[in-house]
């Protein structure tokens, strides 16, 4: 699978351990060298401003899409040469959706979950085929991955489905299983009997 931008959803914070920041780092500098455009929330604040620091630092492209009410709070000193401003939080996604051929998530909050449910159901939904992969730093989804296992045994998703979540804790091997993933399992389109 060929991907040329990808979207990596990720917090506004740093977090408490500095493998964030170096996997931050490494993602970046990984997408610069493999002349992957980086797509991401267009802060400069955190681990958003980290990659896309990196990314940029490493002669990559990047594209930030921020929500004009988070320009001030989020900018911080990041000096972006494509940034989309946008009017809400839904136009925000939706570009990001739309731009990217494949989407990663970094340890981040809410906002980040968020992103990836959302980002994940829309492909179980078969409203893109795309593949979505989980960065697993120093274990921070862990709980979360046997959440959805759980999820999976208890059948409120299936396991196709859950095979959508692809897992690594290292961002070269995950963008190779992305490059690899096979999209069968995924519907053209939700139909009106379900999936």
């Amino acid at each position: 699978m060929s991907m040329k931008r990808i979207a990596v959803y990720c917090g506004s914070s740093s977090g408490s351990d500095p493998a964030y920041l170096n996997a931050a780092d490494a993602l970046g500098r990984t997408l610069a060298r493999e002349k992957i455009e980086l797509v991401y929330g267009g802060g400069g604040v955190g681990l958003m401003g980290r990659v896309a620091s990196a990314a940029l630092d490493a002669g990559g492209h990047v594209i930030g899409v921020i929500p004009k009410f988070l320009l001030e709070k989020e900018k911080g000193d990041l000096q972006l040469p494509d940034q989309r401003v946008v009017t809400s939080m839904h136009e925000r996604k939706a570009l990001m959706a739309d731009l990217a051929d494949g989407f990663i998530a970094m340890p981040g909050g809410f906002g980040t979950l968020e992103e990836l449910c959302e980002t994940v159901t829309w492909g179980q939904l078969g409203l893109h085929v795309k593949p979505f992969g989980l960065l697993n730093v120093a274990g921070f989804y862990d709980h979360f991955l046997t959440f959805l296992d759980l999820a999976t045994e208890r059948q409120f998703i299936k396991q196709k489905y859950r095979d959508l979540v692809l897992t690594d804790g290292d961002c070269t091997r995950l963008l190779d299983k992305m490059r690899n993933w096979h999209h069968a399992a995924i519907p053209q389109r939700i139909t009106a009997e379900g999936t």
